[in-house]
This record gives C-alpha cells, sequence and structure tokens, in this order.
C-alpha cells in the first residue's frame, strides 16, 4: 500500500511549531538591546532582558502567548543546566582556603538566620498573599521552605564583576567573594532537601527515619552523577572547536534533566515518592569536579565564559517571558518586606558568624552589606519551583524573581559602596592633563633602554631614565642621558620624579618591580600608555588591565611574522622608511566633535588608520564621526602629522 504524505499538512504542522520559536528569537535580539540601554544607566543587564521579557510576554504585548511557553521548557532545562556548570565552575577551593574558618561561620550563620527568619515571615504573611491563603498548612510550610532556601543565594557573577571593576583585594573581598562563591554550592544542597521534604508535605506522606535516609541517599546519589557528568565534560573540553564543546555542554546538561525526570518516576524500597534528582546540584558538582580535580580547569571556564553572554540572554529573558505580572503587583508590598526580612537576616547571620570566628578586623560589622546581591542561580531555584511544583510553583517563582530583581539592582552599588568604606578598592586615578610637552619615563638602564632614549628623543619626547642602582652612575659618561636615583619603589619616590607629567612609561626592570610600580601608577597617577617588557611569560595575566605587557620571545616571532605576510605595513611599524611615520594624536578640538574625517580637509599625503575610543578599536572610514578624547592612529610625512596634530589640540 503507497504511503500518502500530505505536503501541505505537514508545512502548516511546521509553521505552527516554528512560529513561537521564531517570535522568541526576535524578542531574545530585542532583549539584548534593552539590556544594553539599562547598561548605560548603570543598571543590570538581567533587569533589562527579564523587563524585554516582561513586556513581550502574555501579559503586556502578548507577542509570545501563554499556550507557548510549555514549548520554551528544554530551552529552560538547558539555561538552568549551564547556570550548574557554571556555579561548580566558580567554586575554586583555592579562593577560600586562606580565610576557610571565617567563611565557614559567616555562611553558617547566615543559613541559619535567613532560613529561621525567612520561613517565619513566610507563614506569617500566608493570609496576605493569594494564592497561599488558600493552601493546607503543610503546603504552606513547603512554600516557606522554598522561599526562604532561595533568599539564602547570593550571586557569584554579580560580586566578581564589582571586584574587578574595583580591582579590589584584601581580607575583606577575599572573605565576601570565598563565602558568595561556596554559597551556591551550599544552598544548591540545601534546595534539593527543601525540594525532597517539599515533596514529602505537598503529598501528605508521612515523614520518618525512612525517609530522612531517603534523602541522604538522594544527595550522594546526584554527587555521584556529577563526577560522572564531570567525566564527560572533562572529554567535552578536549575537542577543538568551540561550537561543538558548547553544543555539546549543552546537550549533557539537557540530559541531566531527563534522567532527573525518569529517576522521579521510580519508586525505590516501596516508598511513596520517588527517587528526587536535583538537576542544578548534579550540575554543580559536575562543574566543581573540573575545576578542582582536573588539568582543564582553564579551558573549561573559559569555554563557560564564551557561552555565558547567550545563554544568560536567553535564560533572563524567558524568564521575563514567564513572569506573572497580576501576581506582581498584589504582591509588591509583600517583596519590599521579604526584601528587608533577608537583609536583616543576612546582616545578623554574619554578626553571628563574626562572633564565632572572633573576626575583629577591620570593617567585619560591614560584612553583611557585601552579600545583598542576587542573580543566576536565585532565579534558576525559582524556575525550579516552578517546574516541580504545578499546583503554586509559578506564583511563588513570581514573588521570588520579583524579590531577587529588587536585590539585583540595589545589591552591587551597595557592594561597591563598602568595599571602598573598608578601602579595598584599587581603582585608576584621574587621567592628568597634557602640559603640552610630550615626557616619556623609562625605568632600568640597559643597551636597550639607551637605545630607546635616542628614537624617542629624535621625534622631540623628553625623556628620564630611571635605575634602582648606584652603580649604573660609576660608568656614567657625559653622552649619557640624563639618569636619576629611585631608592625605592614608592609613591613618594615616583612623585619625585614628576610622574604625573609622563604620557608614557615604560618598564624595563624585573617583574615583581614593575608590577609594583605598574600598580602604583594605576592607582595614584592614571597614566593610561605603560608598557612591561615581560622576563616571564607566565606572569602576563598579572599585567592585564595594568599595562601592555610585551614578551620579547613572541613579540620577535610576531615582528617576523609581519615582515613575511606585511613587509611594508612592517617597515612602515618601525620606521624603516625615513619618509614616512606612525603617529598616535589625541583628538580634544571642541570645533572637530561629531565632524566625519570625510569633511576635515587633512593633508594629502597622510592618511588616517584606525581610532581607539573608550578602549575600543574603530576601524575608520570617511563617514566616522571624531569624539573628544579619541586617540587617532595615523600614518604620513612628519610635517603633515605635525600639522594634523596642531589641528586636534584644543
Amino acid at each position: 500500500m503507497p504511503i500518502i504524505i500530505d505536503y501541505n499538512a505537514a508545512m502548516e504542522s511546521f509553521i505552527a511549531l516554528s512560529v513561537p520559536f521564531v517570535a522568541l528569537l526576535i524578542v531574545v535580539f530585542a532583549s539584548q538591546k534593552i539590556g544594553d540601554l539599562f547598561s548605560q544607566f548603570k543598571l543590570p543587564l538581567i533587569s533589562g532582558f527579564l523587563a524585554a521579557g516582561v513586556i513581550a510576554g502574555p501579559f503586556v504585548l502578548n507577542f509570545v502567548h501563554t499556550d507557548n511557553i510549555p514549548q520554551f521548557k528544554f530551552l529552560g532545562q538547558i539555561a538552568l543546566a549551564f547556570i550548574g556548570f557554571a556555579a561548580g565552575a566558580e567554586l575554586e577551593l583555592q579562593v577560600i582556603r586562606g580565610y576557610f574558618r571565617s567563611i565557614i561561620s559567616t555562611i553558617g550563620a547566615q543559613v541559619i538566620v535567613v532560613l529561621a527568619i525567612g520561613i517565619t515571615a513566610f507563614v506569617l504573611i500566608q493570609d496576605m498573599v493569594p494564592f497561599m491563603e488558600v493552601l493546607p498548612q503543610r503546603e504552606v510550610l513547603a512554600v516557606a521552605m522554598l522561599g526562604a532556601t532561595i533568599m539564602i543565594a547570593r550571586s557569584p557573577s554579580s560580586a566578581l564583576a564589582i571586584i574587578k571593576e574595583l580591582r579590589a583585594h584584601g581580607p575583606f573581598t577575599h572573605k565576601v567573594l570565598g563565602a558568595t562563591v561556596l554559597m551556591d554550592a551550599v544552598v544548591i544542597i540545601i534546595f534539593a532537601i527543601s525540594v525532597s521534604v517539599a515533596d514529602v508535605l505537598v503529598k501528605g506522606a508521612a515523614f520518618n527515619m525512612g525517609l530522612f535516609i531517603f534523602v541522604v541517599f538522594e544527595i550522594l546519589l546526584d554527587i555521584g552523577l556529577g563526577i560522572l557528568i564531570g567525566l564527560f565534560l572533562r572529554l567535552i573540553v578536549f575537542l577543538p572547536s568551540l561550537l561543538i564543546q558548547g553544543t555539546l555542554i549543552l546537550l549533557l546538561g539537557l540530559s541531566v534533566f531527563f534522567l532527573s525526570v525518569e529517576l522521579h518516576n521510580f519508586h525505590l524500597f516501596g516508598l511513596p515518592i520517588g527517587l528526587f534528582s536535583e538537576p542544578l546540584l548534579v550540575c554543580l558538582i559536575a562543574g566543581f569536579y573540573v575545576t578542582n580535580y582536573s588539568r582543564v580547569a582553564l579551558d573549561f571556564r573559559h569555554v563557560l565564559e564564551k557561552m555565558s553572554p547567550g545563554v544568560f540572554l536567553l535564560f533572563f529573558t524567558l524568564v521575563g517571558i514567564e513572569l506573572q505580572v497580576e501576581t506582581l503587583g498584589q504582591v509588591w508590598k509583600i517583596m519590599l518586606f521579604l526584601c528587608t526580612v533577608r537583609f536583616v537576616g543576612i546582616f545578623v547571620g554574619c554578626l553571628l558568624g563574626n562572633t564565632i570566628a572572633q573576626e575583629r578586623s577591620s570593617g567585619s560589622y560591614l560584612l553583611g552589606f557585601g552579600f545583598i546581591t542576587q542573580a543566576g542561580v536565585s532565579v534558576g531555584l525559582a524556575k525550579e519551583v516552578a517546574v516541580e511544583f504545578s499546583t503554586w510553583g509559578n506564583e511563588l517563582a513570581t514573588l521570588s524573581i520579583g524579590v531577587i530583581v529588587i536585590n539585583q539592582i540595589v545589591g552591587p552599588p551597595i557592594l561597591k559602596w563598602v568595599i571602598n568604606r573598608v578601602g579595598e578598592s584599587h581603582t585608576r586615578a584621574a587621567k592628568p592633563e597634557f602640559d603640552g610637552v610630550r615626557d616619556a619615563i623609562i625605568f632600568g638602564v640597559e643597551g636597550q633602554s639607551i637605545k630607546l632614549v635616542r628614537q624617542l628623543e629624535s621625534h622631540e619626547w623628553n625623556v628620564i631614565l630611571v635605575t634602582l642602582s648606584k652603580e649604573i652612575f660609576a660608568n656614567k659618561t657625559v653622552e649619557s642621558p640624563q639618569i636619576e636615583f629611585m631608592p625605592e619603589i614608592t609613591e613618594t619616590a615616583l612623585r619625585e620624579l614628576d610622574i604625573e607629567r609622563a604620557e608614557s612609561v615604560v618598564l624595563m626592570l624585573s617583574d615583581e618591580e614593575n608590577l609594583t610600580i605598574c600598580e602604583l601608577i594605576y592607582e595614584k597617577f592614571g597614566i593610561e600608555n605603560v608598557i612591561a617588557r615581560l622576563q616571564d611569560p607566565n606572569n602576563f595575566e598579572k599585567f592585564q588591565g595594568l599595562a601592555l605587557a610585551v614578551n620579547p620571545e613572541t613579540a620577535m616571532v610576531n615582528l617576523l611574522d609581519q615582515f613575511v605576510r606585511s613587509p611594508f605595513a612592517a617597515s612602515l611599524l618601525l620606521g624603516m622608511d625615513p619618509d614616512e611615520e606612525f603617529m598616535e594624536i589625541e583628538m580634544n578640538n571642541p570645533d572637530l566633535n561629531g565632524v566625519a574625517i570625510r569633511d576635515i580637509h587633512l593633508p594629502h599625503d597622510a592618511l588616517i588608520l584606525s581610532i581607539s575610543r573608550s578602549g575600543s578599536r574603530l576601524i575608520s572610514h570617511g563617514y566616522t564621526r571624531l569624539e573628544i578624547g579619541d586617540h587617532i592612529a595615523v600614518v604620513g610625512l612628519p610635517d603633515s602629522l605635525a600639522e594634523i596634530e596642531v589641528r586636534f589640540e584644543p
């Protein structure tokens, strides 16, 4: 019998299935733009993603319909698994070892206090929350346990972003970061226990010693599965393509959720409830295993860092789409109340933890201000509640996400304030004003540095050589350049050199001495153009953000590579053509602000190659408009470059 295929019906089915995903794709692109807009106003990106999802969702524009939301369930599961992997990858043991006692006491006290206060608060407000007032007392207790557990969670990504922005380091910062990262592991374990207990309460099963042992068995099962998944992750990281690595990591995460569903239908020893495997805990253990017990930790973290922007964009947009705006409108006062309860619990927990650890260091009484932020894992737990408890899970998730959004908005500014308050912020000083003379200071007296002085002086730079050794002066001749002696590397010694007048600083000392000078220049003087010659390539990361680190070995290889592939450009760059030069000029002329390059009459023998603006490199063309503060790379004859330099001056 011939098989008849109705192509029209097949096409209609395909279109019906694909339309929701096309709509979601459009919303995700819009979400990225809205997130960028939020960041311009110093608001968290995830708030923009959530806002875009809410606007496009069924409760506002209805661009994505309520009926379509179940089709996106697997995307949410993929993102949740990724969040678990990322949380485990951030849990580096070396970060917490130095302050282990203080961190453990802080976490333990916070967990106890926040859980106790949180559960009490949820029970007290049950008559004020529409979805809770109709629930039996057993389910109210289940809601309270899960809601209070979500309140424990932190945001390592937000804390890490603030710490990197401020270049913060010190006892306070290490304790905040260590406790924040470790808390993710703790809260997911507690969440796994809470969900198992809540499942028992909802189903009305009697909670006895057998069920307690069963819950412990579930946790141990999750740990074993996590290690097994970690072994697969190790193999994936060895694959050559980032695209293949990312795809397999996401599929592996999705498989964890499928396995969890299958186990949930499996009843062990005739117990009334099935095995409850917590996917987030499994994924966290997997990420933790790869980060701390394998040789591919750096590669694994690199893959996650590359994937995280796209995954978080999709995840938080989906959360916004599913957010029940009507529920938020009914309980906004409750959200503010729960935020206050959470902060009180954190603050009291920190004070109790400091007392237990006998912590009396400076700023320890302010530790509670460092734990307000919430984001990825918190939202992941809320989403997990919505998945596991269909009766009231969505309402609790919406309430919890509302609290999380408030904490994510107020948390980062408070963390930034408290780090500055305890004096552990190390941000760049204000950039000094240009005095009209191009000055350079070179640290280290040797053959290369002396040749560099001669080269710069031939281009009308005022150059000073600095040495830390008095023995250099024994070999000084009349023809030697100006050499200054600096007895020690301190802020005072650098000020005596008038270093704030320098446009460029070149460091040719040991890596340790170079790094010390880099940090002082960054924090006290704000000079942007600092070049450090490395002795050990392994120290490259220490100089990132502080200076342009040059490794002589790789620099020579790259130079030869340029001579092979682009001999003309390489000869120009090195000044081997006496008739042409490269120059970087800062644009400070207000009359040219906003003017397109094509409308500026430049010398015919000069060419603008690129523009550096706000740390980004722009490949310029005729329609590129100049802005005040642009650093413009120009090639041309010396006289023409001098003319352009005058035109760009204020």
